[in-house]
């Protein structure tokens, strides 16, 4: 099987994609924090997208990583949504930071940075259903019994 010609920098190190094709690893994550501030808006990626003046497909390429988002495009996106062009970097580990393509090149595996990606984000979609879903209850007692339920089966904090 002939392997996929991708674009390189000048340098022979491939640009915005890993070598197999797949999206760069810091793309997926940016896209998923774009994602998370999106929904945490309570937007749809068409109401997004109306905002910025692109359409609902391009949000959907950037929160998949298909599509890098330009500095521009960033800044706009984060003026939309209420947050820091920082925001969109935030809590991104070393590991996926490191995991360029020009790292891959010279040997580093991507498969764990991204699926520490995938892990963080189940996570994080499942604790903004819970969000919502507490916020909608309309009995203060009930949430209070819900909340007391929920720390009674959490694991303990750590005392550092």
């Amino acid at each position: 099987m002939a392997e996929k010609n991708l674009k390189t920098s000048g340098k022979g190190v491939p640009r915005a994609r890993m070598p197999d094709g797949a999206p760069n690893p810091v793309d997926l994550y940016v896209g998923a924090r774009l994602r998370q501030a999106r929904t945490l808006r309570g937007l749809t990626q068409e109401q997004l997208g109306e905002k910025v003046g692109i359409a609902f497909q391009q949000v959907q390429k950037y929160e998949r990583g298909a599509n890098r988002i330009s500095a521009g495009r960033m800044y706009e996106m984060g003026k939309a949504l209420g947050v820091a062009v920082t925001f969109f970097f935030e809590g991104m580990s070393d590991a996926v930071a490191e995991v360029s393509p020009a790292q891959v090149k010279l040997g580093t595996d991507a498969t764990q940075a991204v699926e520490s990606i995938e892990a963080d984000e189940t996570g994080k979609r499942e604790a903004l259903q819970l969000v919502r879903a507490y916020t909608r209850i309309g009995n203060e007692a009930v949430r209070h019994s819900l909340l007391d339920i929920i720390k009674s089966c959490a694991a303990p904090e750590r005392e550092d």
